[in-house]
This record gives structure tokens, sequence and C-alpha cells, in this order.
């Protein structure tokens, strides 16, 4: 076991969001994590895997303009 374990306060930091957002996917159980006793903590691993599971890539497309006379 090599994974950090973060408080939720950590967790919402390295998203870039308020706390209630980490608490809200447990809550939900969309995040996997710990309880510790009656302290609840994010594997570090998890984080990353959320991000990359909600990571929308852009579309790209190649646009054709016409020639104007």
């Amino acid at each position: 076991m090599t994974d950090r374990l973060l408080t939720v306060g950590q967790a919402a930091e390295l998203l870039g969001t308020t706390e209630r957002f980490p608490r809200r996917l447990i809550a939900e159980r969309r995040i996997t994590f710990v309880k510790v006793g009656r302290h609840v903590r994010i594997p570090e691993r998890a984080l990353e895997e959320f991000v990359v599971a909600h990571t929308v890539q852009p579309i790209t497309t190649h646009r054709r303009f016409a020639a104007v006379a």
C-alpha cells in the first residue's frame, strides 16, 4: 500500500473544488474511499482514476473554407 490517503480537504484542493464536491462523490458512492474509524480518506489513485474517467477529449474537425470570389 503505497497510495497516499487524502483527507476530503486535500482531495478538494487537488480537484480545485470546495470540500462539498468530494463529499458528494463519497455520499453518492461515485469514488472509492476508505473509512479509518470515523474519518474518511480518499486514495490518491481514486482521484486520478476519477479525473481520467471524466476527461472529455476535444473534437477535431477539419474545416474547409470555400473560396470567396
